[in-house]
């Protein structure tokens, strides 16, 4: 039996235990996996230095440390799955985030949904039924983005447009989402050419292209990749219109595209003109502030469309988790219910992309996204008027 002075040193002892594991505990946890290599890296690079600028704003939640936990899939959809396993069964992370593209976040999506934790993708993708009770985007609709290019078509006289795209689903998104727009517009969609991100031409694609002879080209990809089929076109002298998808907008697409891009035109959310818009606009304020810190944590302005997102998932998870009970701990099934069950009901948040407003069973939260045109003029994006 202990007794006297080292009955209150043991008492002490664990007090401070107890303190400290409790502490521990009630730490919040984020799992994050990019595609930090391969293919996809030109997306998943600014994700992870979105999400660190996100840490870097906002490193607490309601009085409790976030610990940010960030892994690289290799642009690999098995790589990204058994990361999220990991994630979630070794780190016990409350929330993923992740991942650069559409067959990645898929395979996310269905990890999530089986060990029932909230993910956040930065990626647009049609999730299947099964899988959207524990998934949501920060990402605009693709019909959403596509839509306001095929309306610049349309001022522009554009009458029909050949397409040329990612072999996969994000190919198939931009598709059908070109087609169900370009038709409300008369449009006429003359082809339909696909290829893979690690092909390394695309010349019997854009042959056809030619013979085609459309007033316009579409393509839809995203990332350095993306840069294939306008070199194509260079080369074979292409003067006609050329228009892409908001996956374009970083630095590998225009450092490998050069001059080949001049004059394309991509939809983007505000936060690429977060310095022109008008002062009552909600999206102005987490703009500006994803900006000054982004350029205070990586020493320079961000380029990209793709590290915004991150930053807007963070915005999304800190919010809801602040609306959780206090009494739920971190690290529990519990937890992640609560905090999947705040983020699907999440209203006017305002975010660097815009307002999120969630529904339960519906992925999107930018109903209505400002979405404004850019035009790449040798090697700047610039506003279309």
């Amino acid at each position: 039996m202990i007794t006297g002075k080292p009955m209150l040193r043991w008492a002490g002892l664990l007090a401070a235990t107890l303190f400290f594991t409790c502490a521990h505990a009630a730490d919040l946890k984020v799992g994050v996996s990019s595609s930090l290599s391969g293919p996809l890296s030109a997306l998943g690079i600014p994700y992870e230095k979105g999400i660190r600028a996100a840490l870097a704003h906002q490193p607490e939640v309601a009085g409790r440390k976030v610990q940010l936990i960030v892994l690289d899939d290799a642009s690999d959809p098995t790589t990204a799955a058994r990361n999220a396993r990991k994630l979630v069964g070794e780190d016990k992370v409350d929330v993923l985030i992740g991942t650069s593209g559409v067959p990645g976040s898929l395979a996310m999506a269905s990890v999530a949904r089986e060990l029932q934790v909230p993910l956040i993708s930065p990626t647009p993708f049609n999730l299947p039924p099964a899988d959207s009770d524990w998934t949501v985007t920060v990402s605009q609709a693709f019909p959403v983005m596509v839509s306001a290019v095929v309306e610049r078509m349309k001022k522009s006289g554009v009458k029909s447009v050949a397409y040329i795209g990612f072999s996969d689903a994000l190919g198939d998104l931009a598709y059908d989402s070109l087609v169900k727009s370009a038709d409300a517009a008369g449009i006429k969609v003359v082809g339909n050419e696909r290829y893979g991100r690690t092909d390394a031409s695309v010349a019997g694609q854009v042959l056809k292209i030619m013979a085609a002879r459309p007033d316009a080209v579409f393509a839809g990809n995203s990332g350095s990749p993306g840069a294939l089929p306008y070199l194509a076109l260079k080369d074979r002298g292409y003067r006609g219109q050329i228009y892409g998808s908001h996956g374009l907008i970083n630095v590998d697409f225009v450092r490998v595209a050069a001059s080949a891009a001049d004059g394309l035109m991509v939809p983007s959310g505000p936060v690429m003109v977060a310095d022109e818009l008008p002062a009552g606009n909600p999206a102005r304020e987490p703009a500006q502030a994803f900006r000054s810190t982004y350029k205070r944590l990586h020493g320079a302005l961000p380029e990209d469309a793709f590290s915004a997102y991150t930053f807007d998932a963070w915005l999304l998870f800190a919010s809801a988790a602040a609306r959780v009970d206090a009494k739920v701990q971190p690290g529990t099934p519990g937890f992640r219910v609560a905090l999947r069950d705040a983020i699907v009901n999440t209203k006017a948040l305002a975010g660097a992309n815009g307002t999120y407003n969630f529904r339960p069973g519906q992925a999107y939260g930018l109903e209505q996204p400002s979405v404004v045109v850019i035009r790449l003029d040798k090697g700047a994006w610039r506003l279309v008027p």
